[in-house]
């Protein structure tokens, strides 16, 4: 066992134990706080609502803790389990030539991912989503978006693939720099081109009636001078009960999509109020300070694997005999969360801030109070838990905890 092993078995033990410690301190924090509902949201969340959110938190945390035991077990299998090598050998069986050798080595791997996914997904849909009443998607319709699924990963994902391994083999030392290059256009491509080629396979999109909503909103984007292709209503509902509402898109072809239960949740102050938080995000720059955050990122990765390409401990370290490319770009994407696991805080804290500013922009242009019932509406209808572990939450939450949200956004009414 070589240094590398040791240091990743080791990092990999110290993620898991940190995830299971986490997931046992949300749970006996939300349990705790579930026989009253907060001081703060008194006479607004019932107190069935209250539980109920409670018991969804608490059966969410302990399967998603058992699904980071196992995911932790499978990438042992991949690595130092021999699965990597044993595919790998599958696929040099053939005899043909490294770019078609990776490519289906790879593609194999994220589909067998997929499938060991599987059960995962199906217990999340039809039976923990079921207990608590908010799946709405049969079995035919589970299994129509599994195969859709599927057969984007091969449509995107051969060509993608077949890109990067041939830059990796063709462009000498600096061929990170090239891979980038494609991944960030990629990454841009697919920005731009969700909405109107992939989203539209899954859901309906249907532009928002004529009537108060759309007038309110309308007004609210020729105040923030914000441009889009439309307001639309997704049919979220034939899939899950949880409401929401989203951005997407780049350029001339942002949208903005309302799922159709938010929509039956939210008057009409609240849902200007909500776009308004939403609008903020793009007026402060936050989603380009994401994208740029990430093209580092991906950058720096990238760097780092082009090193790592050609040092020996990396590949043996990780249970693969044989140096190439499609094995390098494989365990590197494998391996890589164990190796950042604890920059997550960092994010968390960078998302929450993000929102906290986006809080401030809807209060500014539009109805502080009527944001506050919007999230609070939010919270009941989706079962969100008004007291998550601190320490939980800080760790793993995009979002800040309920009441402390709420209580900077009451200060500004």
């Amino acid at each position: 066992m070589n240094t590398f092993t040791i240091l990743f078995l080791s990092l990999l033990a110290l993620m898991l134990l940190t995830q299971v410690w986490l997931a046992q301190r949300h749970v006996r924090h939300v349990i705790r706080r579930r026989r009253a509902v907060p001081r703060a949201f008194a006479g607004k969340i019932p107190l069935k609502a209250h539980r109920k959110a409670a018991d969804y938190t608490v059966a969410r945390t302990r399967f998603g803790r058992t699904e980071d035991i196992f995911e932790a077990v499978i990438l042992v299998v991949w690595t130092l389990g021999g699965g990597l090598e044993w595919l790998d050998r599958f696929w040099r069986g053939y005899g043909w030539n490294d770019l078609a050798t990776g490519t289906a080595f790879m593609l194999s791997v994220f589909f067998i991912m997929s499938i060991l996914d599987l059960p995962a997904a199906v217990y999340r849909t039809f039976v923990l989503e079921q207990r608590f009443g908010f799946n709405r998607a049969t079995p035919a319709l589970f299994a129509a978006d599994l195969i859709k699924k599927i057969l984007l990963m091969f449509v995107l994902g051969t060509p993608l693939i077949m890109a990067v391994l041939w830059l990796m083999q063709k462009m000498g030392t600096w061929w990170w720099l090239y891979v980038w290059g494609l991944w960030m256009g990629f990454s841009l491509f697919m920005v731009w081109a969700y909405p109107i080629l992939i989203a539209p396979l899954f859901n309906r999109f249907k532009p928002l009636k004529r009537g108060n909503v759309r007038k309110r909103l309308v007004g609210l984007l020729r105040r923030t001078g914000f441009r889009s292709r439309g307001i639309f209503v997704m049919d979220s509902s034939k899939r899950t009960a949880h409401g929401n509402a989203y951005f997407t898109g780049f350029g001339k072809n942002k949208r903005i999509v309302f799922f159709d239960s938010l929509l039956k949740t939210l008057r009409e102050k609240e849902v200007e109020a909500v776009v308004a938080h939403e609008l903020g995000h793009f007026k402060l720059k936050h989603v380009a300070k994401r994208m740029a955050l990430m093209a580092g990122m991906s950058l720096a990765g990238l760097a780092l694997l082009g090193w790592l390409i050609n040092q020996a401990w990396f590949y043996s370290g990780l249970g693969v005999t044989q140096p190439s490319a499609h094995a390098a770009l494989t365990l590197f994407v494998l391996v890589g969360p164990v190796f950042t696991f604890f920059l997550h805080p960092v994010f968390a804290w960078g998302s929450r801030k993000h929102e906290f500013e986006a809080d401030s922009f809807a209060a500014e242009q539009a109805d502080a109070r009527a944001l506050v019932s919007a999230l609070i509406k939010l919270y009941k209808e989706n079962a969100s838990t008004l007291t998550p572990d601190p320490l939980h939450s800080a760790f793993y939450d995009s979002h800040p905890p309920a009441p402390v949200r709420i209580a900077r956004l009451m200060n500004k009414t």
